[in-house]
Formats: structure tokens, C-alpha cells, sequence
């Protein structure tokens, strides 16, 4: 696959930037590769188990905890990581990262002692709690007059199934946790990352199921917001510690992952310019008090072709490589606002390319309409972008891209087999 060649190093010293991930998926290597593009940075990855994604890397350094690893022992791992580090003659203050919810949470709960060792990029535990909460998310868009989805909460929050109150959203609707770091710590059967229920009974089911799992958290219903995987945007941003908006761009998205774990997740986008998406991005990272990486989902509705806003994830997504290889590298806003100290003027991608992990005769039969495809094929042709295929790296990451992409198509044949009108 068509790759951008990495950028020349800029002129600040690697050895003045580390950077220290938490996790292993397709994501961390993003942002270990953009940190190596930027700065030729080798990262630090702590993880539970090295799978495919970070594993016979040459631009990061694994340490591997077992899936046994409690998440103190993953604490402690950051604790003796930032500790060898630092006692180094040349020791530098790593950038701590991390690109799932749960472990965003995770480090935000052991900030005090974390700090000590890491640069923390991270929202105050108030903003984070508001913003990483769908319900919260929905009332604060709502607050500044963003659009949103409307909304209903179910509270489990008692440990009983919660009385189910009168709905207006209209059969089918969506349902999904509230907060995806509290949802990460149950397991029932059919569990999904987003479910799309066709009634009342399918509802009570649920609830039923997550009641008997044991979840304690909040599930929010919304409205069905109609179209297929292309009507989703993407918007990555980066707040630095004195408010301003220093990294902001966005992606038009062609093709979502379809396994239940994954559901949402971008597998095909390209850059494009969202100037009042952007605009309402800003409003509401200025009105929340953000601090750090945020990566929003939207929908237009085609109904009456306004942008809803679903969810912010305080964290900067793990499709975040389309940012980088648009021009907008996501390691300097990071850099210059906690290692330089520095103002930076705010990044913005400057060229359109097509993000993709799967390959383009599977892509293609997934975008319908005749205008996109064609569209899509021309900007193929410019820059196509894989974020783990990566030019420095050796032959067996390249068999693991290739094999990865085959994978995929096993993938879509069995869970989303045909495209649908509304992306389920």
C-alpha cells in the first residue's frame, strides 16, 4: 500500500523527547510512529500483552506485563518505568500517553504520583468525568447549543434494573454505556460496544442482561440518526495547558469496524475541512475547560443535514494517524506545550489523503454512491495511508500489515457482510 515517507527529524534533540504508552493497540503505534516521524523519539510501551500491532517494532521498546496484570500492576510497571528512566544521566521526563478510556481513567486516578515522574496531558479529574460521561456530554452540548442526538438515561447505578421511563426517540434506537472505562468492566453474552435495539422487548433484554452482569454506570438511549458509515466525521484536537486550541482537523469516514468490540471505530476516512464542525468543536473545548487530546464522533443527519455531535473520547482516538499524515503531526502540540513550553500556532492538516486498514476493492464495495466513490478513487491515487505501514520498518511488520488487511475481509464478510442504510 502507497505510504508517506517520514519527515526529517526536527532539529530538537531526540534524546529531549520520551514518550512512555500505555496499551498495545493500533493506535499507540500511531502515536509512537508520529513521535518517531517528528523527533525520531524510540517510545516506551507498556502493555499486557505485545499483539501485532506493536510487536517487531523498531521505533518503540515493549515491555509486556501478561494478561494477568492487574491494573496496580500496570501502575507499578509506569512507576518503575518512569523511575529507570529518570535515574539516567541523560534522563529525560517522558510523555505519559494512553488511548483507551479505562486507561485514561486509570492514570487520571494516580495522577499525584504519576506526575512526579511523567508529563501528563490530561483533563482535570472534574472535566474529565464530565466530558467522558455520554449523558453529562449530551446536557453540555446542549448548554452551548451544539447539536446532539436526543437523549434518555438509564441508571444502574443501584445495582436493580431501572424502571424504564416513557420514550420519544422513535423504534429503532441506539443504546451504550454511558462511560466505556465503567462498561469495560463487565462481561455478559452479546455484549457490544453499540447496540441497536428494535423495541421494547429487545430493551428490557438488555437491561435485563446488564443488570445481571453486574454494571453500575449509566446507559444512555438515543435516536436513530439515519445514514450508513459515510455520513460519520471525525475531529481530533489538542488543548494546551493554558486553553488554546493548538491541533484541530477532521475526516469524512467511509468505513467503520463492524466486530462487536470495535463497532465505531474508523477502518477508511479522508481529510477534509469542517469549518462549523470545527467552529463547534472549539465552543465546546473552550466551554468544558479541556485540557489535552480529544477526538469527537459526529453524524450529519440527513434529515435536515445538521452535524450531531455523539461523544468526545478524552483521548486523542486510535484512528489518530490520519492527522499526522495529513501534515498535522499530533507529537507537537504535545511537545511544544509540555517539554518547550512554548506557544504554537494552532495545526491544521494541509492535504487530503485516505486513511485506510483495509484494502481498496473491499472499501470500494462498501461506499454506494457513485459521486464518493469516485471522489475516494482520486484521492487514493495522491496518498493512501496505512498506520502501521511504516517505511522503516522490517519484513515480518510488513507480512503482519499484509496479513492484518486479509483479516479484515474475513472481518466484514462475517459481521457486516453488505452495506446497510444506517451502518448496522
Amino acid at each position: 500500500m502507497p505510504d508517506t515517507p517520514p519527515r526529517p527529524y526536527a532539529t530538537l534533540p531526540s534524546s529531549e523527547v520520551d514518550l512512555v504508552l500505555l496499551g498495545g493497540d493500533i493506535g499507540i503505534y500511531a502515536l509512537a510512529r508520529a513521535f518517531h516521524e517528528k523527533y525520531g523519539t524510540v517510545s516506551t510501551v507498556v502493555t499486557r500483552k505485545v499483539a501485532g500491532p506493536v510487536a517487531d517494532s523498531s521505533i518503540l521498546r515493549t515491555v509486556e506485563l501478561g494478561m494477568s496484570a492487574s491494573e496496580e500492576d500496570m501502575v507499578q510497571a509506569l512507576l518503575k518505568v518512569g523511575a529507570d528512566k529518570a535515574s539516567r544521566p541523560s534522563g529525560t521526563r517522558p510523555v505519559l500517553l494512553a488511548n483507551a478510556d479505562f486507561l485514561v481513567a486509570l492514570i487520571a486516578a494516580h495522577r499525584e504520583e504519576l506526575g512526579k515522574l511523567f508529563h501528563l496531558p490530561l483533563l482535570a479529574d472534574e472535566v474529565l468525568h464530565a466530558v467522558a460521561d455520554k449523558a453529562t456530554f449530551s446536557k453540555m452540548c446542549t448548554e452551548i447549543d451544539v447539536p446532539t442526538p436526543r437523549t434518555v438515561v438509564l441508571d444502574f447505578a443501584s445495582g436493580t434494573a431501572p424502571e424504564l421511563p416513557e420514550l420519544d426517540l422513535g423504534w429503532p434506537l441506539v443504546a451504550k454505556a454511558s462511560r466505556s472505562s465503567a462498561y469495560n468492566a463487565v462481561s455478559f453474552p452479546g455484549k457490544r460496544k453499540v447496540f441497536e435495539i428494535e423495541d421494547v422487548h429487545q430493551l428490557k433484554d438488555l437491561i435485563s442482561r446488564l443488570t445481571a452482569a453486574g454494571y453500575r454506570d449509566r446507559f444512555v438511549l438515543q435516536e436513530m440518526i439515519p445514514g450508513d458509515d459515510t455520513a460519520m466525521l471525525s475531529v481530533t484536537a489538542y488543548v494546551d495547558t493554558q486553553g488554546a486550541v493548538t491541533l484541530l482537523g477532521g475526516a469524512q469516514v467511509l468505513l467503520e469496524e463492524h466486530t462487536p468490540g470495535a463497532l465505531g471505530n474508523p477502518a477508511a476516512m479522508f481529510t477534509t475541512d469542517l469549518p462549523e464542525v470545527f467552529e463547534q468543536s472549539v465552543r465546546f473545548l473552550e466551554h468544558s475547560g479541556y485540557r489535552g487530546y480529544a477526538n469527537f464522533d459526529v453524524k450529519i443527519d440527513p434529515r435536515d443535514g445538521v452535524a450531531k455531535f455523539f461523544e468526545v473520547n478524552p483521548r486523542i482516538g486510535r484512528n489518530n494517524y490520519y492527522m499526522t499524515a495529513a501534515g498535522a503531526n499530533v507529537a507537537e502540540p504535545v511537545v511544544a506545550d509540555l517539554i518547550e513550553e512554548r506557544e504554537l500556532t494552532r495545526l491544521v492538516p494541509r492535504k487530503e489523503i485516505l486513511y485506510s486498514i483495509v484494502p481498496w476493492p473491499l472499501l470500494r464495495r462498501y461506499i454506494v454512491d457513485p459521486d464518493l466513490r469516485d471522489r475516494v478513487q482520486q484521492i487514493r491515487t495522491q496518498g493512501t495511508v496505512h498506520p502501521l505501514a511504516y517505511g522503516v520498518e522490517g519484513s515480518r511488520r510488513r507480512l503482519y500489515v499484509l496479513t492484518a488487511m486479509a483479516n479484515q475481509v474475513k472481518k466484514f464478510l462475517q459481521h457486516y457482510p453488505r452495506p446497510s442504510a444506517h451502518g448496522f
